[in-house]
């Protein structure tokens, strides 16, 4: 299960938009990038009372590798290697006291090569399919961690959204025409 893919085109930051040095810029490959700055989103912190069971429903749930933990806390990385390692913001579990006891604020979109494969393999790790007022029609699930914390499982990409995706991954690699 891969999250979600937003293409820096629709972002306004493709490569090809060069600013002067003073501009709010970050360095890529010797170019700039407009609105970007040189602040990257390091880990995504989710509060749990049981760090250690969370951790090891989302490290199923992903792929991922567990890279440090404690009594108080877990870091999950992308698997090593993955298009994800080194991009996706770690996921790092803190113990609180309290638990969850209202709707996130924030929360994951993943998306799956197929949506009902990966619902019932969620469901089979201990997430359920929750209401959080999503209306009946729409195209992606609504489901918790065992701790309640809502994700969504959207979507497969079609087939020719994923040719536009490679079509922009391999025009970014090309650099500036």
């Amino acid at each position: 299960m891969a999250l979600c893919v937003v293409s820096l085109r629709d972002r306004g930051c493709w490569p090809h938009d060069v600013l002067d040095e003073n501009a709010a810029t970050v360095s890529e490959g010797g170019g700039r990038m407009r609105g970007m700055v040189d602040l990257a989103i390091q880990c995504f912190n989710l509060d749990t009372t049981d760090p250690a069971r969370i951790a090891s429903f989302w490290q199923e749930a992903l792929g991922w590798r567990r890279t440090h933990a404690t009594v108080n806390e877990v870091v999950l990385e992308p698997a090593a290697g993955s298009a994800q390692d080194g991009v996706a913001p770690d996921l790092l579990f803190l113990r609180v006291p309290e638990g969850k006891t209202v709707k996130n604020r924030w929360h994951l979109d993943l998306r799956p090569e197929d949506q009902a494969i990966e619902v019932a393999r969620l469901e089979a790790l201990g997430a359920m399919r929750v209401g959080v007022g999503q209306r009946d029609d729409v195209d992606w699930v609504v489901m918790a961690d065992p701790d309640g914390n809502e994700f969504c499982v959207l979507r497969a990409f079609s087939a020719e959204e994923r040719r536009e995706i490679a079509q922009e991954a391999a025009a970014h690699a090309a650099g500036p025409s």
